[in-house]
Parts: C-alpha cells; sequence; structure tokens
C-alpha cells in the first residue's frame, strides 16, 4: 500500500509566488530558459537552468552550474523569498486551464514504494537526463520539480480537499496562462484521513516525470550508503510530488511529423499505407481522428483519415492495441524506416497543446514531408500497461497544463 506523508514545504512568500513559480525546466532549452526569465529576478528557472548564470556555450551538466543553482535557492531561503511551515502539512494545487480544473494533493512519496512497484511507472528513462537531474537534486539537496502522480479516485480524500477549500487559498494567481491556486492542510485530522486513505492506496502511477522520479530514488540511494544507519524517516527516503485522482486528469494528443518519404513518391506512399488502414481523404479542413485506431494523416496540402484494417494489431494487448503502436508498426517502421523513434533524427513530435495547426505548418514550410495526428492515449491505457509491467512506446501521452516549479521544494535533510 502507498506511503505518501505530509512535509515541511519551503515555498514563496504570497507577494512573490507568481514571480517565482516557473515551467518545468525541461519544456525549454537554455535560449527559451533565458528569454523567459528575462526581467524577472526571482524566476525559479534559474535554479532549475543554473547554467544561465554562466556565459553562452558554458557545459550545463557542469559540477559549478549544480552549486550555482543551490546557492541561489539557499540565497532565496536567506532574503525571505523563500518561506518554511514549521510543522508538516499537505497541500492542495488547484490548476484551471480552458475552463477544466484538475485539483491534487502536494505530499512526498516513498522511494521503496518506487523501487517496490507501489509507485508505478510507464516510460523508460534516459541516463543523460537522470544524471542531469540527480546532480542537481544531491548539490541543492532538494526536490525542486514536483512528479506528477495519478491514483484511483478515493472519496475520503475528496471529502478533505472540498472540506479544506471552503478556506481561502494561500496563493491564487495567474501563472503561463493557468490559474494555480493552493491551499494548506494543516488540520491534524484531515491529514490523518489523507494518510490513511493513501495508505489502503494499492498503487499510485507516474503520470509525468520519470527522469526526476529516477533521480529522487538514485539520491536516496547514494544518501543510504552515505548514512548507512539511516532508519527511513530521513527527507531523503521521499521524494516530492503532485497527485490527481485519475478522474480529473486528461491526455492530449502526442503527434508526429516525419521529413520524407523513404524514397517514396507520394503516389507509392499512400498505396503502402492503403494495404494496413482504410484511406479517406478529407480534403484542406484540419482533421483530428475522433476514435481509437484513427489517425489524421497531412500531405501535400491535404488530410486524410486513416483506419487501422482488422488483423493489424492484437487488440488483447495493452502496448500493442496503443495507436502510437499501431502507427509504429504499421507504417512508420515498415513503410518510412522510422526504426527507433527515440533516437531517429528523421521523426519530430508535437505536443497537443500546439494544435494541428502547427502540424500543417511544418508541412507546409518544406521542413516535414508528412504529419500524423493521434487520438489521445487514455488514462486507463495508461494504468493498465503500468500494472502488467510494461512500457509505453516513446511520445505516448501529453499532458497539461503543466506543473509549475518551485511553488513547492522539498528539503532532503
Amino acid at each position: 500500500m502507498a506511503v505518501v506523508k505530509p512535509f515541511r514545504a519551503v515555498r514563496p512568500t504570497p507577494e512573490l509566488v507568481d514571480k517565482v513559480a516557473a515551467l518545468p525546466y525541461d519544456v525549454m532549452d537554455t535560449k527559451e530558459a533565458i528569454e523567459y526569465v528575462e526581467g524577472n529576478p526571482y524566476s525559479f528557472m534559474r535554479i532549475d537552468r543554473a547554467e544561465m548564470s554562466f556565459e553562452e556555450g558554458h557545459d550545463p551538466y557542469g559540477q559549478e552550474v549544480y552549486e550555482a543553482a543551490s546557492k541561489q535557492l539557499h540565497q532565496m531561503k536567506v532574503d525571505g523569498t523563500y518561506i518554511q511551515d514549521e510543522k508538516a502539512c499537505y497541500y492542495i494545487y488547484k490548476q484551471v486551464m480552458n475552463g477544466r480544473a484538475q485539483i491534487g494533493i502536494v505530499g512526498c512519496a516513498s522511494v521503496d514504494d518506487y523501487m517496490n512497484d507501489i509507485v508505478k511507472k510507464h516510460e523508460l528513462t534516459l541516463a543523460k537526463k537522470e544524471d542531469d537531474r540527480c546532480n542537481h537534486v544531491d548539490i541543492c539537496n532538494a526536490n525542486t520539480g514536483p512528479i506528477f502522480l495519478t491514483y484511483k479516485a478515493n472519496e475520503e480524500i475528496n471529502k478533505v480537499v472540498n472540506h479544506t477549500m471552503e478556506e481561502a487559498p494561500v496563493y491564487d494567481f495567474v501563472g503561463d496562462d493557468v490559474q494555480q491556486t493552493v491551499w494548506v492542510i494543516s488540520c491534524p485530522h484531515c491529514i490523518e484521513v489523507i494518510e490513511k486513505a493513501f495508505a489502503a492506496t494499492p498503487a499510485l502511477y507516474i503520470a509525468d516525470g520519470h527522469h526526476r522520479c529516477a533521480s529522487a530514488v538514485r539520491v536516496a540511494r547514494k544518501r543510504r550508503v552515505q548514512f548507512p544507519d539511516y532508519d527511513g524517516t530521513e527527507e531523503f527516503n521521499y521524494f516530492l510530488c503532485v497527485l490527481f485522482p485519475d478522474e480529473q486528469l486528461e491526455i492530449m494528443d502526442y503527434n508526429r511529423v516525419v521529413v520524407d518519404l523513404n524514397g517514396n513518391d507520394k503516389a507509392s506512399f499512400m498505396a503502402k499505407v492503403e494495404e494496413k488502414f482504410t484511406v479517406e481523404e478529407k480534403g484542406e479542413a484540419t482533421y483530428h481522428p475522433e476514435e481509437k485506431h484513427t489517425f489524421g494523416m497531412y500531405i501535400d496540402g491535404k488530410w486524410y483519415k486513416l483506419a487501422a484494417k482488422e488483423g493489424t494489431f492484437d487488440a488483447a494487448d495493452v502496448v500493442a492495441q496503443l495507436d502510437v503502436s499501431i502507427l509504429q508498426h504499421n507504417l512508420l517502421t515498415p513503410i518510412l524506416n522510422i526504426g527507433d523513434p527515440r533516437t531517429d533524427k528523421r521523426i519530430d513530435f508535437v505536443g497537443g497543446i500546439r494544435g494541428l495547426g502547427e502540424l500543417e505548418k511544418r508541412v507546409n514550410s518544406g521542413e516535414m514531408a508528412v504529419a500524423f495526428a493521434m487520438y489521445p492515449t487514455s488514462i486507463e491505457d495508461l494504468m493498465n500497461i503500468a500494472d502488467a509491467g510494461k512500457i509505453m512506446p516513446p511520445k505516448s501521452t501529453w499532458f497539461e497544463p503543466k506543473l509549475l516549479s518551485g511553488i513547492f521544494v522539498h528539503e532532503l535533510r
């Protein structure tokens, strides 16, 4: 059963929270990050991407970069930008985007639950990205970006959340075009109810943040070697997370664009596609797939609807029946010779938040030859794959809104 404990959050003063809170470190490159923080000395992006404090071209993974991040975080505590709650609390983090709300509990999950597969994964991680966040967490001595977890909705937790939200929030601001609202849960009874409810929850699921989660666990393992007399209560045995009930989450499409047709002209390419898909021309009007196992394809100024033919996938296999798998195994690999989408430079991925107009733009510019609009993966698919101990294909899910960094910091000691 899951362990989710309250903690003493290091968090911004209410007057500065809108300036401190920042998008996650990995949604932009260094140049974009520099532009993002321009004119804002408080932005947490300056800690998450501390290489911007150095000359252009400086190694972003150098030891001195992580040390600079640690110094900046310490200074923000010293100068009063950050405060720390006197006792361990849970927090409610509500986000409203385009009229849709998601409301999560902020707490700390157990690294042992991660290692014992109570915290379930569905993605592989890259060593370089793990190394980066591992160094950042270790040298900053803090989890600086929350892991996005989900769980099967619990009525007892919902009651506490609804009751707490009747009180005044500690933060209520618009950050990156999303309404961000936070309440503190300090009531001992409410804390006990939440802790017991999670203790009765058989599994938590990583929705987003596999690299940050794996890095937090690596730091915990390292600290356990450094402090062999640890008893499990130390903060390094836990990692910062926001837990949202599954019923509130919405996964957006994660679309594909490909540079060329692998030596095919359009006619031969379309003929090969028709072997595995029924193809219906939709014309110039943007087409988004309306159900599972259908796809939008944009090529040569026109949209087409593709529907996977019977027998092209195993409907009983939780991974093979995913639309990203169907497209990969029936079109991207055999026709376009995209073997490993993680490493092949001929394919790129476009998050659904950018809209299908972005696909048209990239094809019309000549940068790409063909684009594929996906039907979104469901949260049920994600949970089923994680429960089966299997791995989703890369770029299967796109979650919005993103959890902002800097609102909550979890110190490891």
